[in-house]
């Protein structure tokens, strides 16, 4: 068992924290303030090759994998969820169609997001059905040849920035629990039909617009489905082998709020000492490291496990206890690390209430943590996850 990264993982590390640390850091409040798309940071990640980590070779990547990807955004979260967030979106649309889609559907909407001629969303959510897929609402009829979408999605993460969309929607009836009723289907954002909705206001993680697609009678031709008819599996294997890139998210954001207390109470004075002298306070540091460094090596092995194709329903409890811990860990250690820097954490001179508010976004999004607990209590009631 060897926990130290391969040479080629570590310079990708060395050089996407290079470039955190002097592109993404000094960007972070401005985007979070202004709330617009930073361009220049996805030019800065597309030119350096980010945007194609999780994408194979044959289709413009670099073939790092989950893993890769995992690593970059961990290193970016440090500074910017936002940031970090246009990078997990090289993946979550994507994912099917690379798990499913047909040579031809990844050559030729895969490959322009691996070199940053294009940009995806993922559309499954809509305002009745969160956490309960099988309640969506969006229909697709045939027509001929082709599906006729009409529906609603919402809380679509780069909604406004995307060229096209994957889109789960009922093929079967309207009000069927039937996993055989929900297809995937590959939508370009400049079809008929096609208009961005609402777009949310957001607690955090601002600059990535979040918001509704709506379809109305898109018509889809029959080679824009992925996979076969009947895709609810899809979207679940699409979102198992997302876990740990969410929890990457996660660890980032809690070492970054951490490092930033621990600088702080390093220098800052009080009874005659710094703050770091208190027994209390450097508890409390060591708890925190350790729960992330807890949190970071259930996600590398998240990581692997989705690189080898390990992310089917025996491997799920694995998976989900990567992103269920990362992003529940990013909450406390924000929350704590606010706490060391007393009424100036809450203050926006410093990064933290920033990373305060944008850690709760990731323990709802792609899976709450009580979703991500009743996965892992199915495993070990199923013997999926046993010790012996």
């Amino acid at each position: 068992m060897d926990f130290d990264l391969s040479p080629e993982l570590a310079e990708l590390q060395a050089t996407v924290r290079k470039l955190a640390q002097e592109k993404v850091a000094p960007r972070a409040r401005e985007i979070d303030e202004t709330e617009e798309y930073p361009q220049d940071l996805f030019d800065l990640f597309a030119g350096a090759g980010l945007t194609g980590l999780c994408i194979p070779e044959e289709y413009g990547g670099s073939g790092a994998g989950i893993m890769g990807l995992t690593i970059a955004i961990e290193e970016v979260a440090k500074y910017s969820n936002a940031a970090a967030l246009m990078l997990l979106l090289t993946r979550l649309p994507t994912g099917p169609v690379m798990i499913a889609g047909s040579p031809e559907q990844n050559r030729r909407y895969v490959q322009p997001v691996a070199t940053g001629e294009a940009r995806a969303a993922f559309g499954l959510s809509e305002p009745q059905a969160g956490s309960d897929v099988m309640g969506i609402r969006t229909k697709a009829r045939r027509d001929g040849d082709d599906w006729v979408l009409s529906g609603t999605k919402c809380w679509m993460s780069g909604v406004r920035q995307a060229d096209w969309y994957t889109v789960f929607a009922k093929t079967g009836p309207a009000d069927s629990r039937a996993h055989d009723s929900v297809s995937a289907f590959i939508v370009e954002r400049s079809w008929p039909g096609v208009s961005v909705g609402r777009v949310d206001r957001k607690m955090g993680v601002r600059g990535v617009d979040t918001g509704e697609l709506v379809l109305d009678d898109v018509r889809v031709p029959a080679e824009n489905v992925i996979g076969e008819i009947g895709g609810f599996r899809l979207a679940m294997l699409g979102l198992n082998s997302m876990r740990p890139i969410v929890a990457a998210r996660g660890i980032g954001l809690a070492e970054g709020a951490l490092m930033y207390a621990v600088e702080y109470v390093k220098q800052r004075r009080a009874f005659e000492r710094t703050i770091a002298d208190f027994q209390g306070i450097q508890w409390k540091i060591a708890e925190l490291a350790t729960e992330i460094d807890a949190a970071r090596l259930l996600t590398y092995r998240a990581a692997r496990m989705a690189d080898a194709g390990l992310f089917t329903k025996e491997h799920v409890p694995f998976l989900s206890m990567a992103k269920y811990y990362a992003t529940e860990v990013a909450v406390k250690v924000s929350g704590e690390a606010l706490q060391m820097l007393g009424a100036a954490g809450y203050m926006k001179d410093h990064p933290l209430e920033l990373y305060y508010r944008d850690a709760k976004q990731l323990t709802i999004v792609e899976g709450t943590s009580q979703v991500q607990l009743g996965l892992i209590a199915r495993g070990v009631l199923d013997h999926d996850l046993w010790w012996d």
